[in-house]
């Protein structure tokens, strides 16, 4: 009699402990060698699960049966050929019709009888009945770990699956990465296209390396899966309900928000690139349009960059003349330079910043007592609303909403509290701001388009050209020292220093100023 044999192996925890498809041919040969009259037309060896129908080489190997290619099939175990209703049903109702006329196991003695049938349909049962109740055991587990504050499953990148304790810990080789790419996300300046061309590229960021992937450059798609996954501001969503996570965030509610408003929906950032470094930035100083740039190649192959009004004023013709690339960047070095701060300035203010900088600590003690007394006043809210869930004064759909709120306001909250403690890595940011306008002019004569931009979008506003001459202004907390400059121009900078620093409004600028000053806040290769 002419038979198929099967073999097959689940990638699911299901089946880890069944025999590995060699092992099974290896055991099933055994066994055929004792029985006569068995001749093996073919054999399928497949990796896919049984739980539910649709096994490409299972069906194929079934179409012919169907054509008479076979008699009988041979497997390891019942359980093998089938864990669903479908599967099984087609299997007896093939042995009823005679398509099938027998079957041969390995650890199962068959009889193709009412009998055999009958037996082999329970085995089938209990597989399906083995299959439907480990899924429901992994289900509640993962409720009850998400209950925790743990996220089932694979951690994303930045953190780590602890086998050991089953919890996710922090990835001290992509964490910083993955918090950088966040933190140039949040200026605004950059597409997610970009960031993942320089993690990849400039700080070698890869996925973590697993038995039989990883190690490779995560693709585009993760990126963007990067900056809307809630995972990342400390939650875990599941069915429609927020749970708080007891995992490291590595961005707040509010940085995630703002992402949110810089994708304007995913996959599809809102900033505009520009071709050219300084286009979108300057307004003509005679009619007040934008000054815009293009490219002009002479007759011996050179290319210049000219930069000039866009004149699309109709009813007005500007005159204004053409003003050549480099004429303009040797003025916006020339406004970067008189950005430095002179040596005794700085020295001085470095003192002044210092004692401010303890003043500030004592001020965070006191930010951190109000702090607590909202997250004492958020529990006591959780608790008066579980009250009315128990008197039936709210609805599950209302307690879930409510609940949600309130779960979410507590981790922003309790974000605000770590934020108090949180300071700029190496450099305080006072100092970070001082080095960045003393070098400022020399990173913007070395850097590319994106890099000058950058620096101009930061220190500069106010951009205007007439003439052939630009005219700008400096953006606090940065001035130009122009002459000698008098003491209350020092007292002056200091306090816009010390005030802009102390904004957590502007944390995105400090991300940017790290981005263009990597020596000051360079990022570790991820293994």
């Amino acid at each position: 009699m002419k038979y198929f044999l099967y073999c097959r192996k689940s990638s699911e925890d299901e089946d880890r402990q069944v025999l590995s498809i060699e092992s099974q041919r290896r055991e099933l040969e055994r066994s055929i060698s004792s029985w006569p009259d068995v001749e093996i037309v073919d054999v399928y060896e497949e990796s896919f699960s049984a739980k539910r129908p649709g096994r490409p080489l299972f069906d194929e190997m079934f179409r012919r049966v169907d054509r008479g290619d076979a008699d009988g099939l041979i497997a390891w175990h019942p359980d093998r050929l089938a864990r669903n209703s479908v599967d099984g049903g087609r299997i007896i109702y093939s042995l009823d019709t005679a398509r099938l006329k027998d079957l041969k196991f390995a650890t199962f003695t068959f009889e193709n009888n009412p009998q055999g049938k009958f037996m082999l349909s329970i085995i089938f049962g209990y597989s399906k009945y083995y299959v439907d109740s480990l899924s429901e055991n992994v289900r509640r587990g993962n409720r009850a770990k998400i209950e925790r504050g743990w996220l089932p499953g694979r951690a994303p990148t930045g953190y780590l699956n602890d086998r050991e304790t089953r919890t996710i810990v922090v990835d001290p080789d992509r964490f910083p990465l993955v918090r950088t790419m966040w933190e140039l996300m949040l200026t605004g300046s950059y597409t997610p296209r970009k960031i993942w061309e320089m993690a990849t590229q400039e700080w070698g960021l890869r996925t973590l390396k697993r038995r039989r992937s990883g190690g490779t450059p995560p693709a585009l798609s993760c990126v963007y899966g990067m900056f809307t996954n809630l995972f990342y501001e400390g939650v875990i969503l599941r069915d429609g309900r927020t749970y708080p996570g007891k995992h490291q965030a590595l961005v707040t509610l509010d940085e995630f928000d703002r992402v949110q408003e810089l994708l304007g929906r995913p996959g599809r950032p809102r900033r505009k690139t520009h071709e050219f470094a300084f286009t979108g930035m300057i307004r003509c100083g005679e009619c007040g349009f934008f000054v815009t740039a293009e490219t002009k190649t002479n007759r011996y192959g050179s290319v210049y960059t000219y930069y000039h009004c866009s004149k699309r004023r109709l009813d007005y013709r500007c005159r204004q003349p053409y003003l050549p690339s480099r004429d303009l960047e040797a003025q916006l070095n020339a406004f970067l330079r008189s950005l430095s701060v002179p040596e005794p300035i700085h020295r001085w203010a470095m003192r002044r910043l210092d004692r401010s900088s303890r003043e500030r600590a004592s001020l965070r003690d006191t930010q951190r007592q109000s702090v607590e007394q909202a997250e004492a006043s958020l529990e006591r809210q959780r608790v008066n609303l579980t009250r009315l869930r128990v008197r039936d004064l709210l609805t599950d759909e209302e307690y879930a909403r409510e609940r949600a709120e309130l779960d979410r306001e507590r981790i922003r909250v309790t974000q605000r509290t770590e934020d108090l403690d949180r300071s700029y890595e190496q450099f305080e940011p006072e100092r970070l701001l001082v080095s960045f306008s003393n070098q400022a002019a020399s990173r913007f004569s070395k850097g590319d388009e994106r890099i000058k931009r950058s620096i101009l979008e930061l220190v500069g506003s106010n951009f205007s050209l007439t003439d052939r001459q630009l005219l700008l202004e400096a953006k606090t907390p940065f001035r130009q020292w122009t002459g000698t400059a008098k003491h209350s121009d020092w007292w002056a900078f200091v306090e816009d220093v010390r005030t802009f620093a102390g904004d957590p409004a502007n944390r995105a600028t400090f991300a940017r100023i790290r981005a263009i000053l990597p020596e000051l806040d360079q990022p570790a290769k991820a293994a």
